[in-house]
């Protein structure tokens, strides 16, 4: 069989199983944003080979929080420089055909929101909105940016310092975004995570508790995961090639 037909054929399955489910969800991971240019964390070119995990720690930040700027001025806001890829377009699309109810992602760059897709869980936060950690203004990036050209630090009008809108290590996963992940979990009818070797909880979590409420689990990914063992479809692909055979699928389908 080529791989082709291999392909094809895990496309009609991914397909047919969304078709027949409602209120499904997809949980994205680093994977689905390296077609953009963004590296992922543990790969052999990801951020961790050229950033200490450290940088991506909260005591770090508050301890040394000229040097997190000045790597994340560089390395982390440009995140968001970025455009969306085919696996970010192919999800807007199923979200508009009404395949899929909402997103779910570990990833701070804001690019499924650019691709279109209207309903995103942002589970780690995002490199575009930035808080006080006194008063809770809040800023936008090109004025934290702004301010770390010019002072080294960003420091908002009441004198107290600014921080990112991310998720470090030791943050607690916001509350909204927590709740309403578990709950799209609970009640999906297929949990679908892309791009994501499911190795960090409470996101990762979320596909055994939507496995253990009944959902049908679609793990795809290149790299096995945590959760191979329980899931119910597991695809070995390339997310691009995959995501560009998704959208010629539909196109097929809309044009019958």
């Amino acid at each position: 069989m080529s791989d082709q037909t291999c392909m094809e054929e895990c496309v009609v399955v991914f397909l047919d199983r969304l078709r027949r489910g409602h209120r499904n969800v997809v949980l994205t991971g680093a994977g689905v944003s390296t077609a953009s240019g963004i590296p992922d964390f543990r790969g052999p070119s990801g951020l961790y080979s050229r950033l200490s995990q450290r940088v991506f720690e909260i005591d770090f930040f508050y301890e040394q929080p000229e040097d997190y700027y000045r790597i994340a001025i560089e390395h982390i806001h440009t995140l968001a420089d970025k455009e969306p890829n085919i696996t970010h377009q192919m999800l807007a699309v199923l979200e508009q055909q009404g395949l899929i109810e909402a997103v779910v992602t570990q990833n701070i760059d804001g690019l499924h929101q650019k691709a279109g897709t209207r309903k995103v869980i942002e589970f780690h936060g995002d490199v575009l909105r930035y808080r006080c950690t006194n008063c809770s203004k809040t800023y936008d990036r090109s004025a934290v940016d702004a301010m770390i050209r010019a002072d080294g630090l960003p420091n908002c009008d009441c004198g107290s310092l600014i921080r990112p809108g991310i998720v470090f290590f030791g943050d607690p996963i916001p509350m909204d975004a927590l709740i309403e992940s578990q709950k799209l979990a609970q009640s999906a009818q297929v949990f679908v995570a892309m791009g994501s070797s499911l190795a960090v909880n409470p996101a990762a979590g979320l596909a055994m508790a939507a496995h253990q409420a009944g959902a049908t689990l679609m793990i795809i990914n290149k790299g096995r995961t945590h959760y191979d063992p329980i899931a119910d479809k597991r695809f070995e692909v390339d997310l691009s090639e995959f995501s560009q055979a998704v959208m010629n699928r539909l196109s097929i389908s809309r044009t019958k």
